[in-house]
């Protein structure tokens, strides 16, 4: 993708994680894998998983608290120390945003704002292909998960511009919502589309 900006270039543009940085959903893949793994019914591995993942996403609970408790409610019989590379190893990168990414000229100022998890996130940060982000927003860290106004006021704040001038993407149309009631202009993402998707953000980025 290639944009031709002047110095006065005042668009920039914010990311989601999950479904964009990588190819379907995170939580699924990794509750996929411990059954695999464990040979506990996927089934029961999910009604754990996603009874307590928000205490994650918020920051609640760390990563071993929350895979105690899914060991004793769904019968998972597997380590910590088998679980955390297993859970990490879930991450399916898209490969197209990466390189999207790494096209986007050093005048636009790049964000990040995930509902993330302990341990992930400090994952993702060590990754080379993060320092491209300003100052990213983990829910985790935050206390607040989006769609919540909280977290799209820490976006702005990270960015350090008017939310107007901050495209942001996501693969959620809930949370696409909340962007635009935040002032932000929101992009609907596809893996599927992500060929339109560039366009789309060239268009937005030469104003």
């Amino acid at each position: 993708m290639i944009v031709r900006m002047t110095s006065e270039q005042k668009r920039h543009v914010a990311f989601d994680w999950g479904g964009v940085f990588t190819v379907g959903t995170f939580d699924g893949r990794s509750t996929q894998n411990v059954a695999d793994r464990s040979g506990v019914p996927v089934e029961r591995v999910r009604a754990s998983y996603f009874r307590h993942v928000r205490q994650l996403e918020v920051g609640a609970w760390t990563l071993p608290q929350f895979w105690t408790v899914m060991q004793e409610e769904a019968g998972i019989p597997m380590p910590y120390t088998d679980f955390e590379p297993l859970y990490l190893g879930s991450i399916h990168d898209n490969a197209p945003m990466y390189d999207t990414l790494a096209a986007l000229p050093a005048e636009v100022r790049v964000g990040l704002l995930s509902n993330n998890y302990p341990v992930v996130s400090d994952h993702l940060r060590r990754d080379p292909r993060f320092a491209r982000f300003h100052q990213p927003v983990f829910s985790n860290e935050l206390g607040h998960k989006k769609p919540s106004p909280e977290s799209f006021a820490a976006l702005q704040q990270a960015m350090g511009v008017p939310a107007a001038q901050v495209a942001f993407v996501d693969d959620v149309q809930e949370n696409i919502d909340a962007a635009n009631a935040a002032g932000f202009h929101g992009i609907l993402y596809h893996h599927d589309q992500h060929g339109a998707f560039e366009a789309t953000l060239a268009d937005w980025l030469r104003g």
